[in-house]
């Protein structure tokens, strides 16, 4: 049962819907199998709802490794339901610790909603991180967004968990236990019926972002890449938008070896955009043997040669975790160790805006790109994503990774566009809107206005600082409450 409710809420992290409302609903009929249960058997319970919850929202992982990657059909299901289950401890853990420390009061709701914000927080920055599906994404379209922009993504999961267990209260005690709901709803009706606007309007900027719809098997096909960097190069060179925006690795090879494919390629992009008044950013492989090779951003334009590394690797994808090597050798994929970048880099200038790239999913961690708010003054106006999920076929996953960028959007009140291989390239404003989106899994070029803002939100304020230890802090801190009431109690 467990397992079949967190596999039912994944439906709500990709379905701009009511279906937020089914995370609800299921932590609910969590919550009340945990009640009255010994840590051991509340810690499998949760084990089975995180499994279910991660395997049947990443399933897609299996079409990388076995469709691209080679891997047999059953290892492949293995590696995604070891993942799952590898990353779900955090949540038996906070399931254990809820079961040994509650104490049936009002207290038990800020209890269960820190462990739960401290086993996110683990899942997301323990071993690089994997906070895919982390519980606010499901909200990006229900009046908790508005809470975005103060406690960020991790903030929004915990206080949706202590709504769920302080409903649950309420209803198990036939209204008597009233006051932790009172107190939640008090919370999330103040910022919810009234959200607030920290940022304002910094003008406008036109963009086109190209859509190539490459399979991930033909990419660097040599037969197909003339016809792929020829489609490119003149969307590139007929867009009039103040911005272009190239996905992903669109340019496949580096630029020694492009030279020796197609001669005078990137020169006639360099010239083009040096002698006008428009900027592109174009996704593409940088560096050397000795220096070391970055998949990278490059932002042409009059002013000098733009370059973006990435920050954030791929485990697996982007780099190779010590030890893992005989998993990478059993499949038949062009891994490798890039190099990384800069943690706070600087912003590409188009006109009056900063545009601030970051590639594939590297949108997930909101910390990190507070950092570029450290000075207001030269904080992003605009969020520009660039991304290649053609890894893992028609799935789910572009859906989710919109739900993300969206949020992304909410914390900081700052527009984000999409510039996707196959999905989805979209236009996303300031309150994490799609104002406009291109079908997935098609060729296209999606032009538009996007609206740059200035200004700091609180979740960028405290993040850019301190990261998200302010949480983190404040979860630990109720969660040693817990256990000294506890002793303290049973010494009484």
């Amino acid at each position: 049962m467990a397992f079949a409710l967190g596999a039912i809420q994944t439906w709500a992290f990709a379905r701009p819907t009511l279906a937020w409302l089914l995370p609800c609903l299921t932590l609910m009929v969590l919550l009340w199998r945990l009640e009255g249960a010994q840590p051991a058997r509340a810690a499998w319970l949760g084990w089975c709802y995180g499994t279910g919850w991660l395997a049947v929202g990443t399933w897609w992982l299996f079409i990388s490794m076995n469709r691209y990657g080679g891997l047999p059909a059953p290892l492949a299901v293995a590696a995604v339901l070891a993942l799952a289950g590898a990353l779900s401890l955090y949540l038996a853990a906070a399931c254990a610790g809820y079961a040994r420390w509650q104490r049936g009061r009002g207290w038990d709701v800020a209890l269960f909603a820190a462990l739960w914000l401290l086993a996110e927080w683990a899942r997301g920055v323990i071993f690089t991180g994997f906070p895919w599906l982390a519980l606010g994404y499901a909200f990006v379209d229900s009046p908790l967004a508005a809470l975005a922009p103060w406690v960020g993504v991790y903030g929004m999961g915990a206080l949706v968990a202590a709504a769920a267990l302080a409903v649950l209260r309420v209803v198990s005690t036939r209204g008597r236990c009233w006051r932790p709901a009172a107190a939640v709803a008090a919370v999330l009706a103040a910022v919810s019926l009234a959200p607030a606007e920290f940022t304002r309007p910094a003008g406008v900027m036109s963009v086109s972002l190209l859509q190539t719809n490459i399979s991930q098997d033909e990419k660097f096909a040599v037969d197909r890449m003339p016809e792929a960097l020829g489609w490119i190069s003149r969307e590139l060179l007929v867009s009039r938008a103040d911005l272009v925006l190239a996905p992903e690795t669109a340019v496949p090879l580096l630029p020694d070896q492009l030279a020796d494919f197609a001669p005078g390629y990137w020169q006639t992009l360099q010239k083009h955009f040096r002698s006008g008044g428009q900027a592109a950013l174009i996704g593409v492989p940088l560096g050397d043997y000795e220096r070391g090779y970055t998949n990278s951003v490059a932002g042409l334009s009059k002013a000098p040669e733009y370059r973006y590394d990435k920050y954030h690797l791929v485990p697996f994808g982007e780099f190779i975790p010590k030890g893992f090597r005989w998993f990478t050798a059993m499949m038949n994929i062009p891994l490798g160790d890039f190099a990384r970048g800069l943690a706070n880099p600087p912003s590409f200038a188009v006109g009056a805006q900063r545009v601030a790239p970051n590639i594939c999913y590297e949108d997930l961690f909101g910390e990190e790109l507070a950092r570029r708010f450290i000075d207001p003054k030269s904080a992003p106006t605009v969020f520009a994503n660039i991304s290649n999920i053609a890894w893992f076929g028609p799935s789910d996953i572009n859906a989710q990774h919109l739900h993300i960028s969206r949020l992304r959007a909410l914390e900081f009140q700052r527009p984000m566009v999409r510039a996707t291989n196959t999905g989805a390239t979209a236009i996303i404003d300031f309150r994490g809107r799609v104002q406009a989106q291109l079908p997935p899994y098609t060729r296209g070029v999606l032009t538009g206005d996007v609206q740059g803002r200035d200004g700091v939100t609180p979740f960028a304020f405290w993040s850019a600082r301190a990261g998200l230890w302010p949480l983190v802090g404040l979860a630990m801190l109720v969660v040693l409450g817990s256990i000294w009431r506890l002793r303290r109690g049973a010494a009484a």
